[in-house]
C-alpha cells in the first residue's frame, strides 16, 4: 500500500520540542557545575566568575524550560488532535487498545503501528504527559530556590517541598529522570524510525509523517 504523507506536529509543537531539549541540556551541565563545580582558579572572583556565568545560563535555560512547559500545556488544551492530552491517556476504548498494541510491538510479537493513529503511541504519550508534570514540578522548586523570598514562590515552596534543601534535593532527583527520559527518548524514536518508515525522525523537522 502506497504512503500517504499527512500533517501532524504544529510549528508550536517543533519549537516547544527543540527549546525543551535544548534547555535540558544547557540546564543538565550548568546544573552539574552547580552542584560541584569543577574549577577553581585564584582569580575567581576578581577576574574569573565562572560560578556567576553557570548560574546566569541556569537561569536563562530555566526560563526557556518555563516557555516551553507553559507551551506544552497550551498544546495540550488547543493544539490539534495528536497534540491534545485526551489522545495520550487510556481514556477510550481505542487507546487503551493501543497500549497493548504498542507492547506487543516493542516485543516483537507484531509489526506495524495502529494505522489509524497519526500521532504518538499511548505509551509514549502517557511518558510524556508524566515529563511535564515532572517540568512543572522541576520549574516550582527552581524558582523557589532562584526567589525564596519572594510570597506566591515561598509559599508553593513551602507547601510543596517544605524546606529550601528538601526543594534542591528534589530538583537534583527531577533532572535525573530527564537524562534518562532523553536517552530512552532519542533510543525509541531511531527504533521506530527504523522498523516503520512513518518519517518519526524528520517529522519533528517538518511536521509531516507517511502514513499507509
Amino acid at each position: 500500500m502506497a504512503y500517504q504523507k499527512k500533517h501532524c506536529w504544529s510549528i508550536l509543537l517543533r519549537l516547544y520540542h527543540w527549546a525543551f531539549a535544548l534547555s535540558i541540556i544547557a540546564l543538565c551541565i550548568t546544573g552539574f557545575y552547580i552542584h560541584e563545580p569543577w574549577t577553581n582558579t585564584l582569580r575567581e572572583g576578581s577576574a574569573s566568575w565562572p560560578m556567576a556565568w553557570m548560574r546566569f545560563a541556569h537561569f536563562i535555560a530555566g526560563y526557556v524550560f518555563t516557555a516551553a512547559v507553559i507551551a506544552r500545556i497550551f498544546l495540550y488544551i488547543f493544539g490539534n488532535k495528536q497534540e491534545r492530552i485526551m489522545d495520550h491517556l487510556p481514556v477510550t476504548p481505542r487507546n487503551i487498545k493501543n497500549i497493548f498494541s504498542t507492547l506487543l510491538l516493542y516485543s516483537y510479537i507484531k509489526e506495524g503501528h495502529d494505522p489509524d493513529r497519526l500521532g504518538h503511541n499511548l505509551l509514549a504519550g502517557m511518558t510524556y504527559v508524566i515529563t511535564i508534570i515532572a517540568a512543572v514540578f522541576q520549574l516550582i522548586s527552581g524558582f523557589y530556590l532562584l526567589f525564596p523570598e519572594l510570597a506566591i514562590w515561598e509559599g508553593y515552596g513551602l507547601a510543596i517541598f517544605g524546606s529550601q534543601q528538601w526543594a534542591r534535593y528534589i530538583h537534583h532527583l527531577l533532572m535525573w529522570w530527564f537524562m534518562i527520559f532523553a536517552l530512552i527518548h532519542i533510543y525509541l524514536v531511531v527504533w521506530n524510525d527504523v522498523q516503520e518508515p512513518e518519517g518519526l525522525v524528520s517529522s519533528i523537522f517538518t511536521g509531516k509523517k507517511f502514513t499507509h
